[in-house]
């Protein structure tokens, strides 16, 4: 008896497979019948159509862009930075402010109190601190060059405080204030605010591209 119960399960399965597939081939069938018909309407509706005759068209040649001389920018970048002085006497170019600032000549003074309020967004930055002088100059040339291409106008420069150095001075932040000084491109700078970095950072608007 028990095995004849498996076999009218085992019989039960099979037809149950054998209706599913059933089902299957049919859904599979109507499938096909509609494509055919909605095939069949399309070919009806364009049974008149003309083809367009061909335009003489000739496809202007594409000019390839000019590659980007990336060797001779790092080049031209890297002399810039190297013929940025240490030495220059900056004190009597250094508005005599609580904070510091900088303006180029013909910059109102009204450009550096805006900047230093915060009105000018802050787009782009670089962390200077950590680095080596060498280091540290490339860097920031690279940076600005690279803003203004970008059309960047304001930026934040971090130099650091010093307090990880050996005399716990900013050995930074003397030399960038030098080497903004002598870049063109820089309209005027201050010292950041408290929530944009303190003394361990600038504020530095450039010239418009």
């Amino acid at each position: 008896m028990k095995h004849f119960s498996e076999l009218e399960a085992l019989r039960t399965r099979l037809a149950e497979q054998s209706a599913a597939q059933a089902r299957e081939r049919e859904l599979a069938r109507r499938e096909r019948e509609r494509r055919e018909r909605e095939a069949a309407v399309f070919r009806n509706a364009m049974a008149d159509a003309v083809p367009l005759r061909g335009v003489d068209r000739v496809a202007p040649p594409r000019t390839p862009a000019e590659p980007l001389a990336r060797m001779r920018e790092r080049d031209e970048q890297l002399a810039l930075a190297q013929s940025l002085s240490d030495e220059i006497d900056i004190e009597r170019l250094l508005e005599t402010d609580e904070n510091l600032s900088f303006r180029r000549e013909g910059v109102g003074v009204d450009v550096v109190q805006r900047l230093r309020r915060g009105q000018w967004t802050v787009q782009a930055q670089i962390d200077l601190h950590g680095k080596r002088v060498d280091e540290a100059r490339a860097a920031m040339v690279e940076f600005l060059a690279d803003s203004q291409r970008r059309g960047r106008r304001c930026l934040r420069i971090i130099h650091g405080k010093g307090l990880g150095s050996v005399a716990r001075e900013p050995v930074l932040k003397g030399k960038v204030l030098r080497w903004l000084v002598q870049r063109d491109e820089v309209l005027a700078f201050c010292q950041a605010r408290p929530n944009d970095g303190g003394a361990g950072a600038l504020l530095v608007l450039l010239r418009g591209s």
